[in-house]
């Protein structure tokens, strides 16, 4: 749920007028859980819903991150690229240890051991 929290403060930092459907859109989730973590953000104080004052659609909202939310997405941003580069690092141990088994496995295949 964090990455979540963390892709969606991003989302609305850079557009803060979008809509719950596009933001569920932009993200991949579906409505509710758009819904679901937005009320979380909100409940937490990190973002704040307006409404569009001078829209013709009045149910239309603006999503803005609070001083703690940019504090909160700053904090997130260091745990997520942690998380990543951490990820990163055990995806190239991983690769580096397959090339070796196979460059080990075409060794004994063009060098037969002898009986």
């Amino acid at each position: 749920m964090e990455d979540l929290h963390y892709k969606l403060l991003k989302v609305l930092q850079a557009n803060p007028d979008l809509s719950q459907r596009q933001l569920a859109q932009e993200l991949g989730i579906s409505l509710g859980k758009t819904n679901y973590c937005l009320r979380a953000l909100i409940e937490k104080g990190w973002v704040k819903a307006d409404n569009f004052r001078r829209s013709t659609n009045k149910v239309a909202y603006v999503y803005l991150l609070t001083p703690h939310g940019i504090e909160e997405r700053a904090r997130a941003t260091v745990q997520f690229l942690r998380r990543k580069v951490a990820e990163h690092e055990a995806l190239a141990n991983e690769i580096e240890q397959l090339r070796d088994e196979v460059k080990h496995s075409l060794i004994n295949i063009e060098e037969p051991t002898k009986a």
